[in-house]
C-alpha cells in the first residue's frame, strides 16, 4: 500500500511539474524589459524548482543550526556533490544561481534558467571566469541574493581539497555576508554525480533511490568585517566545510 501510495505520488507529482514546466518555458520566449521588473520566469522560478522536487519525490530537509538570524541580503554557499541542489537550493532560499555555461544549452532547462536570471561562467575560460566575478558583484549590487558552490563544480560525494575565491571576492567588496550550506544526500550513490553520468541517469537514480532523503544544514553567515582579505575569508570558509564533512559524512 505504502508503495502504491508513493507511485500515485510520483505520478500526480510528475503530471503537475510537466505542465508547470509547459508553461515556464512559453513565457521564457515572453520579451521583458528591465523597466518592469523581474521576468515572469524568474517570478516563478522557486516554485518551479519545489515542483521539480516534488516530481523527484525528493524528501528534502532543512535543518537550521543557526543561532543568529539569517540576514535578508547574502551570498549563498555550498558545497556540490550532486545536480540535485541546482533545484534543491533555489527550492528553499530566494537566490539567483551561478552556473556553468553549458546549462544555458540544456533542452528546455536551459531556456528557463537564462529567463529566471541565473548566471553563467565557462569554467574552461579565465576570461570568463574574471567577468563573472564583476558579473556577480552586479547581481548583489542589484539587492540580489547569489549561490554558487566555491569547490569550482560537482567533485564527489566528499569535500574537494579546496574553495575558489570568487564568492568570497564578491563578499569582501560588497560588504554582503556569506551564507553556509553543507549538503548531505543519505544515499549517496544514487545522487552523487561523477562522469560518465548524464543528467537523465541521475533522474533516474534520484526516482528509484531507497533513501530520497536530502538534509541542508543551514549555520551562521560569516562577516566580511571579520575578515582582512578573500584568502582569510575563504580559509575560515573551508575550516567549516572540513569540520561538516568529517560530521555528517565520515
Amino acid at each position: 500500500m505504502v508503495l502504491l501510495l508513493r507511485l500515485l505520488r510520483k505520478f500526480i507529482g510528475w503530471i503537475d511539474f510537466i505542465l508547470f514546466t509547459a508553461l515556464m518555458y512559453l513565457l521564457s520566449w515572453l520579451p521583458w524589459p528591465r523597466s518592469l521588473g523581474a521576468h515572469p520566469v524568474a517570478r516563478m522560478f522557486q516554485s518551479w524548482c519545489r515542483a521539480f522536487v516534488r516530481a523527484l519525490d525528493v524528501n528534502l530537509r532543512l535543518h537550521q543550526k543557526n543561532r543568529k538570524h539569517l540576514p535578508a541580503h547574502f551570498i549563498l554557499i555550498a558545497n556540490h556533490p550532486a545536480a540535485f541542489e541546482d533545484i534543491g537550493i533555489p527550492a528553499l532560499f530566494d537566490v539567483v544561481s551561478l552556473a556553468k555555461l553549458q546549462v544555458r544549452d540544456w533542452f528546455i532547462v536551459g531556456r528557463i534558467s537564462k529567463a529566471a536570471g541565473t548566471l553563467f561562467v565557462d569554467r574552461d575560460d579565465a576570461e570568463s571566469r574574471h567577468q563573472v566575478i564583476q558579473t556577480m558583484a552586479d547581481a548583489v549590487s542589484a539587492g540580489r541574493n547569489i549561490a554558487l558552490y566555491p569547490e569550482g563544480g560537482c567533485k564527489g560525494r566528499r569535500l574537494f581539497e579546496e574553495f575558489k575565491s570568487g564568492a568570497f571576492d564578491v563578499s569582501i567588496r560588497s560588504g554582503i555576508p556569506i551564507l553556509p550550506i553543507f549538503l548531505h544526500y543519505e544515499a549517496q550513490d544514487d545522487f552523487e554525480w561523477q562522469p560518465p553520468h548524464l543528467l537523465p541517469h541521475k533522474i533516474w537514480h534520484m526516482m528509484k533511490t531507497v533513501n530520497n532523503r536530502a538534509n541542508y544544514y543551514v549555520y551562521d553567515a560569516l562577516d566580511p568585517k571579520d575578515y582582512p582579505d578573500k584568502y582569510a575569508m575563504k580559509a575560515a570558509a573551508y575550516a567549516l566545510y572540513v569540520r561538516w564533512n568529517a560530521q555528517y559524512l565520515e
